[in-house]
């Protein structure tokens, strides 16, 4: 064992040859050469290097002049023989600069500036005591004093509590979050403006996580509303402000409306009311503001909707200037498939029909949306485009989105059209390699007169010898390429006529804004015969007794599906999976026949399920959301869907439009689990009362909005931002109108380009597609 005393020789000697201090640990803490124990002043130091030599039970550390302490440590690495070997420096991490930030946000242009408009507002123009705060609690205030305390707590978690206070009174602010730059910035004796939601805690009056400014005795408050900025990481407020600032004063403030068409619509000036949305006076109505119903806001909407409609109408015209095969004839095989039809058409079918039927007449490509209700019969219409086409000369294709509504329309077209002499050919990516290479051989060659298939269809293998029409099923399930794809294998260069279907019925707002460029066909009218469907929202507890239902309405002759939202157990949904569910309906009900169906099942046992349960070979069929569209078996009557809650609305009516397609009465049962959020409240009420696919798709998009609501025909488009289709419908058809009068008028041309530029900069090719 080393002895105390040449230890203490060591330390001087290694002292006097190195320049370091030197400090010891033996056994217990010895106190080093400064004052205070090693470990502690380790613990204390920021500039410490640690080097521990290993002898016997002794422990060294040396702390190096900061001045020379890297080279001497290098000199005598060689000479202490113990030392650790230098650690290798971490690559600086890349700063990011402010501009990649705000480009983050979409933010490139000194106008993409002056348009990123506050969400909201803070009024900093006035101070309250502490006193006048606290009983006001609960309200947002704004309050000044001086720091008399700032520490750092970890019961219960790591926290800064500063203590400020005034004449009247004191009042913490707590931060969960903080650097440590805040804690020298709020230290004892400065003087803080704080504002936020003040409270009364175990501790007193506090306010947590407020906005803070430090500022010196009587330093000036704003004299207007302070805006509040939508931001990203690493983008704070008076980054933003200053960003904007700067901009406003370099931007062309020039109005892009002409003054007899502000005058004619009321309309504030451009630059007048941005910059009072960004500034805006003490005086300004500040529930106007909140409410974007200020006329500043106003013009606001008016612009942007504005810009929408000229871009989407703009798109229109550009595809009207493309050559398209005119599809004029209406022929023998036309009329022989509307002979040989089990039913006559609705009047809501005859009237889209002839719609359909005049665009596909036109040397430029047809650009309509087909919408209708579950089960309004958009197949028989989609079929009979497909025969002018034919009758024309021409091929036809549809695509489908999932494989079991492909074949549906394959199944249904086909044995309505074999019969007339018509090929109808099938493609899909299950197919195997032999049966895609003879279906793609048919279509290139023209034998096949009608293509039905999936996404395989696109594929750039796949070539029509004279495609004509192309007809998109459930088309927001497709995005905007996939679409383009199909429709750039036209003939002899020429663009196929475009026929899109959706059984998601489009609100007129949002058909009049985000459809703009399409010309929309509604079927309003259900055939006859159809019988209402009843539907039932139920606690999942009540789970036995729908069990009980189900076997009942077996018993009687009628089929069953049951919906579940999930294939895999998930712990952190505790969802019912279709897998269990199956079994568990199959040990309850061992006297039917209960199927299974989902999407990762191959193709061929899909199918070969399907085929059952529409043969009644299967009683009950368990799926999930693969039957939401397509499925057509009159004889299932009635639907339980499982977690009702976690499905959206339209989602909800796809699945329920299952049911009711026969003579008997059918119902759909929602099981939910409790408890429920508002949102899924309001989704089953409005499932409870009303079985109208428009009133539905209405409340969806309040739910929603139109950016959820509208799914991929989103992609590539700029959304509204300021404008809101709900409470500014009037605004919608006053934008329309101009936009046509703009478009039909050449001296309305400059008008046009200066405000697309402004408003839509280079984004305004996608909306071309």
């Amino acid at each position: 064992m080393q002895q105390p005393g040449s230890t203490a020789i060591r330390q001087r000697k290694l002292s006097d040859a190195l320049g370091w201090q030197v400090k010891i640990e033996i056994g217990e803490r010895i106190h080093g050469c400064n004052g205070g124990s090693a470990h502690d002043r380790l613990q204390q130091a920021h500039d410490r290097r640690t080097i521990p030599l290993k002898k016997h039970w002794a422990t060294f550390y040396f702390t190096l002049p900061r001045s020379h302490r890297v080279k001497k440590h290098h000199e005598n690495m060689a000479e202490t023989k113990q030392s650790k070997p230098p650690a290798k420096k971490a690559a600086p991490s890349k700063a990011v600069s402010t501009e990649s930030k705000l480009a983050r946000l979409g933010l490139r242009t000194d106008m993409d500036l002056v348009l990123h408009l506050p969400m909201r507002y803070e009024d900093e123009t006035e101070v309250i005591d502490i006193r006048a705060a606290c009983l006001r609690g609960g309200q947002t205030s704004q309050v000044e004093g001086i720091v008399t305390k700032n520490e750092i707590t970890y019961k219960p978690r790591k926290q800064m509590i500063v203590h400020i206070a005034d004449d009247t009174g004191e009042l913490m602010l707590r931060f969960m979050n903080f650097y440590g730059s805040q804690t020298r910035q709020l230290a004892e004796g400065t003087r803080v403006r704080a504002r936020g939601e003040l409270k009364h805690g175990f501790f007193g009056a506090e306010m947590v996580h407020p906005s803070y400014k430090i500022v010196n005795e009587g330093a000036p408050l704003p004299t207007s509303l302070t805006p509040v900025y939508p931001s990203g990481e690493g983008l704070s407020q008076p980054v933003l402000r200053r960003a904007i600032a700067d901009a406003m004063g370099r931007v062309d403030w020039t109005d892009t409306l002409p003054p007899r068409l502000i005058e004619k619509m009321q309309l504030h000036g451009f630059e007048p009311a941005v910059r009072l949305l960004h500034n805006p006076p003490q005086q300004v109505d500040e529930h106007a503001l909140a409410e974007r119903s200020h006329p500043a806001w106003t013009r606001m909407k008016f612009d942007e909707l504005l810009a929408q409609q000229l871009s989407l109408k703009r798109a229109q015209d550009a595809r009207r200037q493309k050559g398209a095969a005119p599809l004029a004839a209406v022929g023998s095989l036309t009329a022989a498939f509307q002979a040989a039809l089990p039913f006559r058409l609705t009047g809501a079918q005859a009237r889209v029909l002839e719609e359909i039927r005049a665009d596909l007449r036109q040397p430029y490509p047809m650009q309509r949306l087909l919408q209708g209700d579950v089960g309004s019969g958009k197949t028989v219409v989609a079929a009979l485009a497909a025969t002018q086409a034919i009758d024309s000369g021409f091929q036809a294709a549809l695509m489908a989105p999932t494989e079991i509504l492909a074949e549906q329309h394959f199944r249904k077209i086909a044995g309505w059209m074999e019969p007339l002499g018509v090929k109808v050919a099938w493609l899909t990516g299950s197919l195997k390699k032999k049966d895609k290479m003879a279906a793609s051989a048919l279509a290139e060659s023209g034998e096949a007169q009608l293509v039905i298939g999936t996404h395989a269809l696109i594929q750039e293998t796949v070539q029509f010898a004279r495609l004509g029409l192309v007809i998109v099923d459930e088309q927001h399930r497709f995005g905007v390429g996939q679409r383009l794809t199909l429709r750039n294998k036209g003939a002899d260069g020429l663009v196929p006529h475009q026929l899109m279907m959706s059984a998601t019925p489009i609100p007129r707002t949002l058909a009049m804004t985000y459809y703009a460029d399409l010309e929309v066909s509604v079927i309003d009218e259900l055939p006859p015969g159809r019988t209402p469907i009843v539907t039932r929202v139920i606690d999942q507890n009540r789970r036995d007794e729908v069990i009980e239902r189900v076997h009942a309405a077996a018993l009687d002759g009628r089929q069953v599906y049951w919906v579940c939202p999930l294939i895999e157990e998930s712990e952190a949904l505790q969802l019912q999976t279709a897998t269990e569910t199956h079994e568990t309906l199959a040990a309850a009900l061992p006297d039917l026949q209960v199927g299974l169906v989902h999407g990762r099942m191959k193709p061929a046992e899909k199918q070969e399920v399907m085929d059952a349960f529409t043969a009644a070979r299967v009683h009950v069929l368990v799926a999930t959301t693969v039957i939401e569209v397509g499925v057509d078996v009159p004889n299932a009557s009635l639907m339980v869907i499982e977690h009702a809650e976690r499905f959206g609305l339209s989602q909800l009516h796809q699945l329920r439009g299952r049911v009711g397609r026969g003579s008997a009465a059918s119902v759909c049962l929602l099981l939910y689990q409790s408890p429920l959020g508002p949102v899924a409240k309001q989704r089953l009420a409005t499932m409870r009362e009303t079985t109208d696919g428009f009133e539905i798709a209405r409340r969806d998009l309040e739910i929603r909005g139109p950016g959820e609501f509208l799914g991929a025909r989103q992609s590539g488009q700029a959304m509204l931002r300021f404008a809101d289709l709900e409470t500014d419908g009037w605004l919608v058809d006053q934008a329309r109108d101009v936009a046509h009068a703009l478009l039909h008028d050449p001296a309305g041309q400059p008008v046009v380009e200066a405000h697309l530029e402004r408003w839509l900069g280079g984004r305004e090719e996608f909306l071309k597609v």
